[in-house]
């Protein structure tokens, strides 16, 4: 019985030790540029900025990320903004809020858990939310089947 405690305690250092690790590795671009810094910034499409009066106006539909760069599901979710801000450029704007150095984007958007995806139409109005990892295809399907793609 202590030998199933021992190693149940050792898997649990462990975990927490891998954990602390990933939590801790800034992300980064390949040009040394950081992604997440104050101010309007783009990378790939992806605007990361900590500006609230965003333009919905010009494009179909605005997605908007907010989440963190220490947040391993959102670090999972940013090839996916990468991708659709480029394949979808001129329909979609994809913009990132990091409310771990910026907590305002979620006070007015009103979250309680990161990832959350925030969708906008040309009018403002939002038109869809999610919590968690969102896979690119549940996406684009979610946005066939509002008729914005």
């Amino acid at each position: 019985m202590k030998k199933h405690k021992l190693l149940f305690l050792l898997s649990f250092v462990l975990f927490l030790i891998y954990l602390s690790f990933f939590c801790s590795q800034e992300q980064r671009p390949p040009s040394g540029e950081d992604p997440t810094a104050a101010g309007d910034s783009s990378q790939s499409g992806v605007i990361v900025t900590d500006n609230l009066d965003l333009d919905f106006s010009k494009h179909k539909v605005t997605f908007i990320e907010l989440g963190a760069d220490r947040c391993i599901p959102c670090r999972a979710m940013q090839p996916i903004m990468r991708e659709i801000a480029a394949e979808y450029a001129g329909k979609i704007q994809v913009v990132f809020y990091d409310v771990w150095k910026d907590p305002r984007p979620a006070r007015k958007y009103g979250i309680q858990l990161i990832p959350t995806q925030v969708f906008i139409d040309q009018k403002g109005k939002e038109i869809f939310r999610h919590v968690g990892f969102f896979p690119k295809e549940e996406i684009l399907g979610m946005l066939k089947e509002k008729g914005i793609l």
